[in-house]
Parts: C-alpha cells; sequence; structure tokens
C-alpha cells in the first residue's frame, strides 16, 4: 500500500518548461526567422545559377545532335537521292552513337523513307511523334521533339533538321536519341547526393532524372511543379513537391533554342545545416537561460530518473515474466503506472497458467487426432488388402470358367459375379474417400473424348442393365473432348449410372451429352424415373456417407460414398456436379458440366493386327493358395507354362532352375515381402531380362510408387480380371 506524500509529474514538469525553455523560445524564434529568410534568399540565387548552367550545357548537347543530323544531310549519297549507299552511312553513323537508337529519313510530305533501326526497304510507315515531324515540314527549322516510347518498347526522343535544296525542303533527317544520354550529363554533374535534378522537353514530358531515372522517364510534371511552371517565365524559383512526397526548393531555367526545361531541387535539410552558423550567434543567450535552470532541473531530473529507472525494472521483470511488485515514488503518476504493472503481472501469471493448460490440451488432442488419422489409413490399407485378397481367387475362378464357356449353374456364376463386382467398388470407394479427404487423389490430364467413357461405362454396368431387362438409352455426338483422366471419368459416370439403376429398376433411364458452344462447356446428363428425392436430399446427396431415407431392408445397398467422390473428381477436373429431382417418385436427373477443349490433331495409327499369343514361362508367387492357382488356370488356358509358389524362398528355389519370362509376385507373402523378393530375382539372375508383375491387395499409390522403385515393370490391385491378366503376360 502507496502512503508516501506524492506530487504530480505534470506540475513539475511545468515548472522546468517555465524557467527554461520560454526564454529560450522567445529569442530562438526571433533568430531562427532571420536567418531562414536569408539563407532562403541565399539557396534560391545558387540554385537557379546552377539551373541556368545546366539549362546551357542541355542546349548544347541538343545542338551537338543538330549539327550531327546537319553534317550527314551533306552527305553526297543523299544529294544525289542515292538512297541505299545514305541508309548505309545514316546506320554507320547510328552505330557510332551509342545513345541512338536509329536515324530516320522522310520525304518533304512527312512519308518514312527508312529507319536505320529496320533494314533498308522494310514495309513500316510509323513515325514516332508526328506532331514535330510536321512542324520541321512546316517552319523549315531543326527542332527536339517530345520524349515518347517506340514500337520496341524504348523510350526516345526525336532531333530532326529540315533539308533543303534550292529553297525546296526535299527530305527531313532525324534521329531518335535515348534519355540515357542526358541522363549521363546530369550523373557527370558534382551535386550533393540527396538534390533531385530533372530535365524535360517541350511538352514538359521528362527527359532524365538523377534519382530514379528509369522509373519516371516519359512522365509528365508533378502537381506542383506544373504551377510553378505554368506562370510562363523562362527561370524562377519556388516550393514544390517532389515524386517521393517532399517539399523542396525548386529553381528552374528553360533552354534557349529548344524550350527544354532543367529544373533543381533542394531539400529542406539543406537549409537546416546553412542555419548552423547562425545558430552559433545565439548560444551565448541560450546558455545564460539554459543555466538559470540547470541546477534546479538536475535535481529534479535525478529524481525522475530514479522513478523512471524504477517503471523499467518492473516492466523488464514483467517481460520475463517474474513476480512485479510495486514501488513507492514521490511522483503520483509514477505510482499509478508502478500498481498497473503489478496488477498486468498478477493477470499475466493466471493467463500463462490458463494458456499452458490449455496448450496441453490442445497437444494431447491434437496428438490423439494424428495417431487416430495414421491408425485409419493403416486401417483402410489393411482393411483394403484383407477384402481383395479372398476377392481375388473368386474373380479368377468366375473368370475361369467363362473362359471355358463351361454352361452348368451360369446364373448362379451371374449372381456371385455382380456380388463380387459390389465388394470390389465398396472397397474402391473407402479407398478413395480416404485419398480424397489426405488431397491424395491423382488425376492425369490429357484430352479425352467423353463419348468412348460413357460407352465404357455402359458396358462396365451390362450384368445389371441385363439383369433389368430394359437397356438404357444412350444419345451421343460424334465426339466431345474435355481435358482429364480418362479413367477416373468413366468412374464418375459409372458411379452416377449405378445410382441410377439402384434407384429406378425398372424404369427409363437416359445418358446423354449437351455441348453449349457458347460457354464452352460440355454437359453429361442422366436421367431416371426411379424414387425421386426431396429437396432436403437434394442438397446433401453429394456429402459422405450420406444416404437418402430408406427402410430398414436397404434395397439400394452402398456405403454413400459414390456421389461424393464424383463430385470430388469433377472438382478436380475443374467442372461441377449438380442433381434435380421434382420430388418423390418422379425420378431424378444428374449433369455433370465439364470445361471443353477443341479436338486434338489426330496421330497416325498402326492398324496392323496383333499375332497369336505367345506361350511362356510364368511363374506365380502368393500365399493364397486358391488365388494362385486360379491365376494359374488361367495362364494356362492360354497355353503358357506356369509354376507355383506360396512363399518367397519356395520361389527363389524355382527360379533358378524355372527361368520365368514373367513372375506374378504377391507382396504380402509370409516370410519375405514381394518387395525384397523382386530384388533378390534380379540378383540371383544376373543379365535376367523378365518381367516382374507385383499382384497385391494394397492399392495405394505410395505401394505403387514403392513397387516401381523395387524393379516392378507393372502394379496390379487385386482381384484382377482375365482380360488384365492376359494383356499383362501377353
Amino acid at each position: 500500500m502507496l502512503t508516501k506524500k506524492t506530487v504530480r509529474l505534470r506540475s513539475l514538469l511545468a515548472l522546468l518548461t517555465a524557467l527554461g525553455l520560454l526564454p529560450i523560445a522567445l529569442i530562438g524564434a526571433w533568430g531562427i526567422r532571420a536567418a531562414i529568410d536569408q539563407q532562403q534568399q541565399q539557396f534560391e540565387v545558387s540554385m537557379l545559377n546552377l539551373s541556368r548552367a545546366l539549362a546551357s550545357a542541355v542546349d548544347a548537347e541538343l545542338e551537338s545532335a543538330v549539327d550531327t543530323l546537319q553534317t550527314l544531310s551533306y552527305n553526297q549519297a543523299l544529294v544525289y537521292g542515292e538512297l541505299e549507299s545514305f541508309y548505309k552511312v545514316a546506320a554507320e553513323t547510328a552505330r557510332s552513337k551509342p545513345e541512338w537508337v536509329s536515324v530516320v529519313l522522310t520525304d518533304g510530305n512527312g512519308n518514312l523513307i527508312f529507319k536505320t533501326s529496320h533494314h533498308f526497304g522494310a514495309v513500316d510507315t510509323r513515325v514516332n511523334d508526328p506532331e514535330s515531324l510536321m512542324r520541321v515540314i512546316s517552319d523549315r527549322e531543326p527542332l527536339v521533339g517530345k520524349t515518347v516510347k517506340g514500337p520496341r518498347g524504348e523510350i526516345a526522343f526525336p532531333v530532326r533538321v529540315p533539308v533543303i535544296e534550292n529553297g525546296r525542303l526535299t527530305y527531313v533527317l532525324s534521329a531518335a536519341i535515348k534519355p540515357t544520354r542526358i541522363l549521363e550529363f546530369l550523373q557527370r554533374q558534382q551535386m550533393p547526393p540527396d538534390w533531385v535534378v530533372s530535365i524535360h522537353d517541350a511538352a514538359n514530358l521528362r527527359v532524365a532524372r538523377s534519382k530514379d531515372h528509369e522509373q519516371t522517364v516519359g512522365t509528365g510534371l508533378s502537381p506542383t511543379l506544373a504551377a510553378l511552371l505554368a506562370k510562363g517565365r523562362n527561370e524562377g524559383s519556388g516550393v514544390t513537391r517532389t515524386l517521393d512526397g517532399v517539399d523542396v526548393l525548386t529553381a528552374f531555367a528553360r533552354t534557349t533554342r529548344h524550350g527544354w526545361t532543367v529544373v533543381v531541387g533542394a531539400p529542406d535539410a539543406y537549409f537546416k545545416q546553412a542555419l548552423i552558423g547562425n545558430l552559433a550567434l545565439y548560444a551565448a543567450v541560450i546558455a545564460v537561460s539554459f543555466a538559470a535552470c540547470l541546477a534546479f532541473a538536475f535535481f529534479i531530473a535525478r529524481r525522475i530518473v530514479g522513478a523512471i529507472g524504477g517503471l523499467q525494472s518492473q516492466a523488464l521483470q514483467l517481460v520475463h515474466s517474474e513476480p512485479v511488485q510495486a514501488r513507492p515514488s514521490f511522483i503520483e503518476e509514477v505510482n499509478e503506472v508502478s500498481t498497473v504493472l503489478e496488477s498486468a503481472s498478477n493477470e499475466r501469471r493466471t493467463f500463462e497458467q490458463e494458456r499452458e493448460r490449455l496448450l496441453a490440451s490442445l497437444n494431447k488432442a491434437l496428438g490423439n487426432a494424428e495417431e487416430a488419422g495414421h491408425a485409419k489409413d493403416n486401417f483402410l490399407a489393411v482393411l483394403g488388402h484383407e477384402l481383395r485378397n479372398p476377392l481375388a481367387p473368386m474373380v479368377a475362378a468366375l473368370d475361369l470358367m467363362d473362359v471355358r464357356h463351361e454352361p452348368a449353374n451360369l446364373r448362379e456364376r451371374q449372381i456371385m459375379r455382380r456380388q463380387v463386382e459390389h465388394m470390389k467398388r465398396l472397397v474402391d470407394d473407402l479407398l478413395d474417400v480416404s485419398r480424397i479427404t489426405r488431397g491424395k487423389l491423382e488425376i492425369r490430364h490429357a484430352p479425352v473424348d467423353l463419348v468412348p467413357v460413357i460407352e465404357q461405362a455402359v458396358e462396365s454396368l451390362q450384368h445389371a442393365v441385363a439383369r433389368r431387362g430394359r437397356g438404357i438409352d444412350v444419345a451421343l455426338p460424334e465426339a466431345a473432348w474435355v481435358t482429364g483422366d480418362e479413367a477416373r471419368l468413366v468412374q464418375v459416370v459409372t458411379n452416377l449410372l449405378n445410382n441410377a439403376l439402384h434407384f429406378d429398376p425398372d424404369g427409363e433411364i437416359s445418358i446423354g451429352v449437351v455441348q453449349d458452344e457458347s460457354k464452352h462447356e460440355t454437359n453429361i446428363i442422366i436421367r431416371d424415373e426411379g424414387a425421386g428425392m426431396l429437396p432436403e436430399t437434394v442438397s446433401q446427396v453429394f456429402e459422405p456417407f450420406y444416404q437418402a431415407p430408406q427402410s430398414l431392408a436397404r434395397s439400394s445397398g452402398g456405403l454413400g460414398l459414390g456421389l461424393a467422390i464424383v463430385r470430388s473428381i469433377v472438382e478436380l477436373h475443374g467442372g461441377q456436379v449438380a442433381a434435380v429431382s421434382e420430388g418423390p417418385g418422379q425420378g431424378s436427373e444428374f449433369r455433370v458440366t465439364l470445361p471443353s477443349i477443341d479436338a486434338p490433331r489426330e496421330e497416325p495409327v498402326d492398324d496392323q493386327p496383333s499375332g497369336a499369343v505367345r506361350p511362356r514361362r510364368i511363374l506365380v508367387v502368393d500365399d493364397n493358395t486358391d488365388a494362385a492357382e486360379m491365376l494359374a488356370s488361367l495362364l494356362k488356358l492360354q497355353g503358357h507354362e506356369v509354376s507355383i509358389a506360396h512363399d518367397a524362398r519356395s520361389a527363389l528355389a524355382l527360379v533358378g532352375e524355372f527361368l520365368p519370362d514373367i513372375a506374378f509376385l504377391d507382396i504380402g507373402l509370409p516370410d519375405i515381402d514381394g518387395f525384397a523378393l523382386a530384388g533378390m530375382m534380379r540378383s540371383r539372375l544376373p543379365g535376367w531380362q523378365g518381367k516382374l508383375i507385383a499382384l497385391t491387395g494394397y492399392g495405394q499409390e505410395g505401394d505403387k510408387e514403392r513397387a516401381a522403385q523395387a524393379g516392378f515393370d507393372l502394379h496390379l490391385t487385386k482381384p484382377v480380371d482375365a482380360d488384365t491378366v492376359f494383356a499383362a503376360a501377353g
């Protein structure tokens, strides 16, 4: 608790100001005012002299260019009209002067004859700054035009001289000169570094500037400088504001021959430097005033500094999260601040304790979420593997019976195939949703014709379509090209058709492609006459795991992932998907909109028929006995010689003796994984060029990349149909 008697800080400061600063302010104000007036007049005179000298030098530079052109105009080739010869002379003159962009020759009517920046005879009728050319033709006097940007982006100003023979204007000879010529002239001047000098042409366009030349060349006057020059005088001075927003004392002078303007600006800092000498005159007066309050100020200052030092110590303790206690002082404001610092320290400690508790809780939650994410990814990978492994021999067995054309149990086989394909789609949907949520779903972008995409999707559902006894109405143009991933687009159409088949087992289902050339869009439209949807269902139908309300029988089945995958794939293609329904029992319409592209140029196709299947020696390695035997049976039907191994050691024992042309390797083997087995096979058979195919239930992108790194030529994800197996072994 602070009980010591205090005095307000403002009272002490008021007393100190009254004793010391008032007489200093009165005396100093008078002296500074007089010095400013005097020094400003001197600066104006010196800056005006400098601007005159620079204007004369600029005039000389311009006259030098005029003289060079006039000398060139006396060349005999021009006198005798030998223009091509004169072009070479002019071009050589331009090359000898780095600042000259080109030499231009026009006739007496202003028609362009040649530019040395182009080859002789080039068709180019453009003349930069035609106004100055017309003035030379009218006045028959040399002229310097305005600064303009040429067709190649170079900024230059023209110097023009008339060529007169026997009193008749025959030609106008011009030189386009870069502003760097004037800039180099400026850079040679010895001026203080923060003075600004700019040179403007007769049109008041900036030709050169001692600062930021590249950014300002070709620009006009600042508003304040324009107002100063608008008074119509050939020279003068005043205060203007630069392009950098700095107020400067400005002097200007115009050249006598060509109307160019040289502007010199000096910042206020120079006035302050010039005033240092005058301020010394006032030092004695200031010292007398200061001495009167020095003794008292020293005493007061030491007390104030001590109090402020205490506050600084408390502030440092607060910064370092150390406890802060209020310290008594004779200054009331210091006591108030000290009390506030103590209160802030207490509150900060409370907040930090709460923050540490919340941070620990957050870190724990993040750790749990990360572990859950890894567990989910591992679970999905294992789930996909474990579900695909038993599906593989089932698909192979069904393919084997189909290839053998066995008539027995045809209906039962069809039922089994439908259910296996349904199971495979569920697994693929789960893994696709996992990729989508992690942003790992990859899309290959290439020109794709939607017509074969839709045909493939319809063909893939032939079993379901045949079962319903009614086909799908298809209306397609000759071609409809978009950019995208053909396999993923087939997946989109297949999922939408599957959805229609589930919810409309008996009605009419149609699919068509409509192209909107005005919007450069292509629409895939799928309609059904099935169950229809409520408005709330339409708004949620593309959400993951969402399913429309249905009976406990769940006749439509599925996990509610197909349409969510459709939306993600379409959006990765830069498109949109939408659903429309007039209500329950009124059917539904799904519309996929994709950006259209022009048809790509056709590449020559080799139409030579492929030869018959060549028998090969094939090794099948899989710890799933059923899967290995079914795959071997399929391959034997094509005439291949097949050996089977159920673990890596057995496979290595067979390799040297059997020397397979192709090896189908499962990855999840019981003793050594398929990646290591592939490397051992390559190392034990030096020079062996056999084909290695990974056939596994692990089908994520990381698994495919690892297979490629391990030396596999192909990665197949179980279950694989017979056509894919035959193609891989071909």
